[in-house]
């Protein structure tokens, strides 16, 4: 096989892997209802299904990072298509609610080793214009990963069951598996002196968990409650724990020195809210199009759809743009262009036409497309290649960070804002369309601060 042909080969597999993703994620969040049902739990207990599996899949992204530095991709990446699968299968055999948590965390490490890894294959048999090319295509397949999702869960769910929506993944990832230990990279820096930090992993694993977990449930808990206080705790003193030990021995899980590429930290919080102003708007419109505008659930879809179109059209050619011409432009062109969107959003009501919902959602898609990958080639090929695995595992925790704190603030601040407005008398449309709006405000800030950063991450050079 030519080296040319060989290396999207690679990607496609990589990218796959991705893919899978999206598509369980999606197709997941359609079957919530059906499992509440089958297990008889409340919809506030089944949304750990996709809690338990979000949680695992960070917390790990810096360990399968790390570990990528060090041990053959292929293994690596076929390891995490066969966790993926199992979990998979074991989920269409769960008994009782439990069970399914636990299966979703098995499937949770396999997509976890997947995503840490990906952006570091990538970058790693990719250079220059080929490798901005290929993570935009990565952009716009998982971007297809998304919209099928919904579509293919609901079939299956009306022509079968819930149990139904997870095996399409299996037969894909079993696939990938073998194609991965055959065609990925084997060869690996060797050192024979490896160390692994596993107190500073248990530190950070501790940290992170606590801090994720009371980002998730603050607004159902309540953010001054002792379940968050004690969450707090926990993550400030096994964070500092994690960074003290980080910085006393000589083989740190993640080398704080990385943090010192201007580039690479303030792109890493740059993607963060990029992500929470997109989740400001993707968790609200829905409801808006079927609580305000009545829209059944198969309008809403074809309605928003036009984000996902957009942005799999967008992703590839900024991502070839960024690399012959570098990131800079695309990189602060991206947020002003779903700042416009956002704006757009903050003037609908119940006499908003199809036509404009479908434009703004479009508008959205195209600002994300231009900012996400061209950001990911500046972030990754700042750092030296030794620390690809390392920075792709960071950079994944920077966009779940990003979901999580999108869809939590977002959350919060609509329900409290919504509530306010019912109890000084304003009738439900009105204290629903004051909420969006307000909420809707918040995501221009924070694209305006995804804007700023990208403005200085990239400011002295042309990466």
């Amino acid at each position: 096989m030519k080296t040319k042909s060989l290396k999207w080969t690679m990607f496609i597999i990589v990218a796959i892997g991705n893919f899978l993703g999206m598509l369980d994620s999606t197709t997941v969040n359609l079957g919530l209802y059906e499992m509440s049902r089958a297990f008889d739990v409340t919809i506030s207990q089944i949304q750990w299904v996709v809690i338990a599996y979000m949680l695992v899949l960070t917390v790990f992204l810096p360990f399968f990072g790390k570990l990528g530095d060090i041990f053959p991709k292929n293994k690596m990446y076929a390891g995490g298509f066969l966790l993926f699968a199992l979990g998979a299968i074991l989920n269409t055999t769960a008994m009782t609610f439990w069970q399914l948590i636990l299966y979703r965390c098995i499937e949770a490490l396999g997509a976890s080793i997947m995503i840490s890894n990906a952006s570091a294959v990538i970058a790693s048999i990719f250079r220059n214009a080929r490798r901005g090319k290929a993570l935009g295509l990565n952009g716009c397949i998982i971007a297809i990963g998304g919209m099928s999702g919904p579509a293919l869960g609901g079939f299956l769910i009306n022509a079968y069951d819930w149990r139904a929506i997870f095996v399409p993944c299996i037969p894909i990832a079993i696939i990938g598996a073998i194609y991965a230990y055959r065609m990925l990279p084997s060869h690996c820096e060797q050192r024979k002196n490896f160390k692994f930090d596993y107190p500073g992993f248990l530190y950070f694993t501790i940290s992170i968990f606590a801090l994720l977990l009371a980002i998730s449930e603050g607004h159902q808990w309540g953010w001054t409650s002792l379940k968050i206080t004690v969450l707090g705790i926990l993550t400030a003193i096994f964070g500092a724990l994690f960074y003290i030990r980080d910085h006393k021995i000589k083989y740190p899980m993640i080398n704080f020195e990385i943090f010192k590429i201007k580039t690479f930290t303030l792109g890493n919080l740059a993607v963060m809210t990029s992500y929470m102003a997109m989740f400001t708007n993707s968790i609200l419109l829905p409801f808006f199009l079927q609580e305000i505008l009545k829209y059944n659930p198969m309008i809403t879809g074809l309605l928003i759809l036009p984000y996902s179109v957009t942005l799999s059209v967008t992703a590839p050619f900024s991502g070839n743009w960024a690399g012959k011409h570098g990131s800079r432009i695309l990189t602060m062109a991206g947020p002003l262009v779903y700042i416009i969107a956002l704006i757009i959003f903050t003037t609908f009501n119940e006499t908003t036409p199809a036509w404009e919902i479908v434009a703004a959602s479009g508008i959205m898609g195209i600002g994300n497309g231009l900012f996400q990958s061209p950001s990911n080639t500046a972030i990754i090929t700042s750092v030296k290649k030794s620390e690809l695995g390392i920075a792709s595992g960071i950079l994944a925790l920077s966009r779940n960070m990003g979901n999580i704190l999108g869809v939590a603030l977002t959350i919060s601040i609509f329900d409290s804002l919504r509530s306010d407005y019912l109890k000084a008398g304003l009738e439900y449309t009105h204290a629903f369309l004051n909420a969006y709006h307000n909420t809707m405000m918040v995501g221009i800030l924070f694209g305006i601060t995804c804007f700023t950063l990208a403005f200085h991450a990239y400011r002295n050079n042309k990466i």
